[in-house]
């Protein structure tokens, strides 16, 4: 039995490797692992509440219990409270450590679920929040949930209060409304069921607050009853036990108020309280926010708390440091999960931070997020290096700007800075709007604007596009390339990839496009491609390109002399694109397709392209992210994979390899999608064979048993090959049948690697 020591607790794990999950290979060791990285941002949800625990010991695939007493085998150091029930008393466990939630996990239990009130000391406390569950009924979707909660946080602010949106992690949504002063639970119930039933008289086709289920097809129910003081809610954060290992993830109303609201897995949400945070850090007191025996605590202990010196190559000072002159600032790229800017300002002794997803405004036009994060120590300021995977905030750091600030205003709720920097220069605001979400804003009298940065690709989203409306919609090929993110930057030119890979001297020969644009500064999002015979984009062929086989298809304009395109209509980066471009040899600006979905279907078809890409002519550009308002719709099917090892051929192939074992990236391993042997010209397969040699590995890094036909003879290899393949259909294991080999894709890194 294996040991972890977490805090100076020691909690026995057993079976780290059995798969809870079987749909994405979810293992126990990966809860574990998830309630240990997001306790943080968990514990302060949970303390001081009773947790019930909804156990899957043999995996959400098989069946289930609710466990609410403690066993007598719990470990000592759980705090715990006993309360009556109306035939027996139940021991619950209380949590408040990184060790209780990691003990949870072990437990295989992988839902916690909590009541609306604490414990005031050894008894049942009044509710210090209320929560709506939002509950789609038949034919309901999350979107008609999403606009639902809407109008609830509308109704509650009416009364002064406000709404936090959890997405379930189920079906549909919670809502929950911290109390400024704690009620009883019947009260709580009394004031969440006026407001449902007020919602129910308002919208009666589409919202009910009637508990009989007859009454929710079509509509969403708003259940206000679990603020009854014997109801329990899945707490935020808690994984849940369906198909996929989705979480009650907390989300910010942009998001609700977007199209494409979907429920997050657990490596979403983790990457997201990584980059932001806390989004309901003002539901409930902070862990350090009342000192015990009238003590102070220090401004650090909260990013102490998130961090071990031994663990990471960031400062994790012992002490306060001196004050300093409180006027320097720094502006920190950090690739976690998702690339964000940390925003810092020397402040009273630290460094106040925000989280900046899209970095600093460079138009007054513009406002961009910012979400309050834990102070740092002042040496942050000069930090650049990569903390490791699996540390919070795990990937690379490096200093995007610094300099000194002069300070005009600093309130709890505004903050108001000159910074003096080589790229941030001008009057910036910060203004709080709710909870730790801040607007940041670019003032009026701002003298510079900073050099754009590099962006990352917005990304289509797989789906069905017939029936979309050529009024809202603009149709285009789909091609088969690279996709390569072009910076003509004052003569000069930078090719990135999806990955943020330089592709420069790979394709010099769009050096012509870089001449053609000398006298602008422009960023050119578009396709390297090579064209066969018959005119059709070839990627077999482009993995043996020549310089003179190259062009470049340019479909989208992201920058323009010191303009950022990204929030113009698609529409209007459209058509600045084609007149920018007019005349233009060194570049294709292929034309939109006319008519309808189903004609642009047909006619990618006729002419042998890989699909359509649907465009809203709305659409602002939406850096990295794969949004809904671009839609892709493939001839065929692809898949980009990971090599995780290959099997020996014969006959011909005797000597080499017959097949590639390939996998998707899940945690830390791969899961196991089949074998492809067909698609390699001779080419490939010797290319293949001198990549795979020094790659050979001892151990199977797939996260379960081959089949025995395919482990027969297999050879592992580090999983470090991307490749793309393509297919018939998916099986339902989720093996690819008849895949045939594509190429590699050197322009990807296994991380990128997702099911399609």
């Amino acid at each position: 039995m294996a040991t972890l020591e977490i805090e100076g607790r020691k909690v026995s794990v057993t079976n780290l490797d059995k798969v809870l999950f079987p749909e994405t290979g979810t293992t126990k060791g990966n809860i574990i692992e998830y309630y240990v990285a997001i306790a943080p941002a968990m514990l302060p949800h949970l303390v001081d509440r009773a947790v019930t625990r909804k156990r899957w010991p043999n995996g959400v695939d098989q069946s289930s219990f609710f466990e609410k007493n403690l066993a007598a085998s719990a470990p000592d150091w759980l705090d715990r409270r006993s309360m009556q029930h109306s035939d027996r008393i139940v021991t619950y466990p209380l949590f408040s450590t990184t060790a209780d939630l990691a003990w949870l996990g072990q437990q295989a239990a992988i839902e916690a679920h909590v009541p609306q009130w604490r414990f005031d000391g050894n008894e049942p406390g009044p509710a210090t929040r209320m929560v709506f569950d939002l509950d789609p009924g038949d034919d309901v979707d999350l979107a008609r949930c999403a606009e639902v909660a809407c109008e609830i946080r509308e109704l509650i602010g009416d009364i002064g209060m406000t709404a936090y949106p959890v997405t379930s992690g189920s079906k549909g949504i919670h809502l929950y409304v911290p109390l400024e002063k704690p009620l009883s639970t019947s009260g709580a119930s009394t004031v969440a069921k006026r407001v449902a039933t007020l919602l129910e008289e308002r919208s009666p086709d589409r919202v009910t607050a009637t508990m009989a289920k007859a009454k929710r097809t079509g509509r969403v129910f708003v259940d206000w009853s679990q603020n009854n003081g014997k109801k329990t809610t899945v707490a935020p954060y808690s994984l849940r036990g369906r198909t996929l290992p989705t979480v009650a993830a907390p989300r910010t109303w942009d998001e609700l108020e977007s199209s494409g609201l979907q429920q997050l897995r657990f490596e979403e949400v983790l990457e997201r309280a990584q980059d932001f945070g806390d989004l309901l850090a003002e539901l409930d007191p902070a862990m350090d926010s009342i000192p015990e025996n009238g003590s102070t605590t220090d401004k650090l202990d909260k990013y102490r708390s998130m961090r071990s010196a031994d663990r990471t190559p960031e400062p994790v000072p012992t002490a306060a440091e001196p004050h300093g002159n409180d006027d320097t600032f720094v502006i920190q790229e950090h690739h976690a999960r998702r690339l964000h800017y940390d925003f810092r300002l020397e402040h009273d002794g630290v460094l106040v931070s925000w989280a900046v997803p899209k970095n600093i405004p460079d138009d007054p036009k513009q406002n961009r997020l910012a979400v309050h994060t834990e102070d740092h120590p002042l040496e942050y300021a000069t930090f650049s290096g990569r903390i490791p995977k699996g540390e919070y905030g795990g990937g690379d750091v490096s200093i995007w700007d610094s300099g000194t600030y002069e300070l005009e205003k600093w309130r709890d709720d505004e903050v108001i800075v000159v910074l003096h920097g080589s790229k941030a220069r001008g009057r910036f605001a910060l203004i709080r709007t709710k909870g730790n979400q801040w607007l940041m804003h670019l003032m009026k009298d701002a003298p510079d604007k900073p050099e754009p940065k590099s962006i990352s690709p917005m990304l289509a989203t797989a789906g069905d596009v017939l029936g979309l409306s050529d009024e809202e919609w603009s149709f285009e090929g789909k091609w088969d390339g690279f996709r390569i993110v072009a910076e003509f930057m004052h003569g000069s030119m930078t090719l990135r990839t999806r990955s943020g890979n330089d592709y420069t001297e790979k394709f010099g020969a769009l050096q012509a496009l870089a001449n053609d644009l000398a006298q602008h500064d422009a960023i050119v999002d578009g396709e390297v491609v090579v064209f066969d015979a018959g005119g059709i984009s070839s990627f077999e062929m482009l993995q043996n390109a020549t310089r003179d086989d190259i062009r470049f298809i340019a479909f989208d304009l992201l920058y323009l002399d010191g303009t950022s395109l990204l929030r113009k209509k698609y529409s209007d980066r459209r058509r600045l694109l084609e007149l920018l471009t007019t005349g233009l040899d060194s570049v294709l600006v292929p034309p939109r397709l006319t008519g309808s979905a189903e004609d642009a279907v047909a006619e990618s078809r006729e002419r042998g392209w890989e699909g359509i890409v649907a465009k809203r002519t709305d659409s602002v550009y939406q850096p990295g992210k794969r949004a809904h308002t671009w839609i892709k719709h493939k001839n065929w099917r692809t898949q980009e994979i990971v090599v995780g090892g290959w099997r020996r051929g014969q006959g011909r192939r005797s000597g080499g390899f017959g097949s590639l074992l390939m996998g998707i990236p899940d945690g830390n391993l791969l899961r196991y999608v089949g074998r492809v042997g067909t698609g390699f010209d001779d080419r490939a397969l010797d290319t293949l064979a001198a990549l795979l040699a020094p790659l050979e590995a001892s151990d199977s890094p797939f996260s379960s048993e081959l089949p025995a036909a395919d482990r027969k003879g297999a050879v592992w290899v580090e999983p470090v090959l991307v490749g793309e393949v393509r297919f018939y259909e998916a099986t339902e294991s989720g093996h690819l049948r008849h895949p045939s080999w594509r190429g590699l894709r050197p322009d990807k890194a296994p991380k990128d690697v997702a099911l399609e």
